[in-house]
């Protein structure tokens, strides 16, 4: 089980950034998610989310609050199986400017842009946007503040 951190992403604006993925072999088969990715070596699950999100968007300048939501999911992406115990940390920033020149070759393959949407634009969008239920935990976390302890998530199997 690959153990994951991801960031939602607030600007002063209550703007959340997810980064437009893709299908390396089908980049018509597109979906939306949050910047973050996998430990690695010793790090620490907050250092895992900083260096994810300064990497694949160049934001290093982000107030990291507490984990909103903790989930397991699966899916297959660029010829293998992945199996994800992912944490989602609250992230505050002023900067919107991103810089994308931090990401991996695989990232590069596979992340067409980022954009910053409301809670608005979330909930009306037909998109695809992991997870599932994004635009309503986003409007959550915008109405209620952020949980006293993390919500678990329903698992999600692609």
């Amino acid at each position: 089980m690959r153990q994951v951190s991801r960031v939602v992403l607030l600007d002063p604006d209550d703007r959340i950034l997810l980064l437009h993925g893709f299908e390396p072999d089908r980049p018509t088969d597109t979906w939306w998610f949050t910047p973050g990715g996998g430990l690695e070596g010793t790090e620490s699950r907050e250092e895992a989310a900083r260096r994810e999100l300064a990497e694949e968007t160049g934001i290093t300048d982000v107030v990291l609050g507490p984990v909103l939501w903790k989930r397991h999911c699966a899916f297959p992406f660029d010829g293998r199986r992945w199996e994800q115990d992912e944490w989602y940390y609250l992230g505050r920033t002023d900067r919107t400017a991103t810089h994308t020149g931090g990401q991996t070759d695989l990232e590069r393959r596979s992340v067409s842009g980022l954009r910053w949407w409301t809670s608005e634009e979330l909930s009306a969008s037909h998109e695809t946007v992991y997870p599932t239920r994004l635009a309503e935990l986003l409007r959550t976390l915008l109405d209620e503040g952020p949980p006293d302890a993390p919500v678990l998530l329903e698992t999600e199997r692609v």
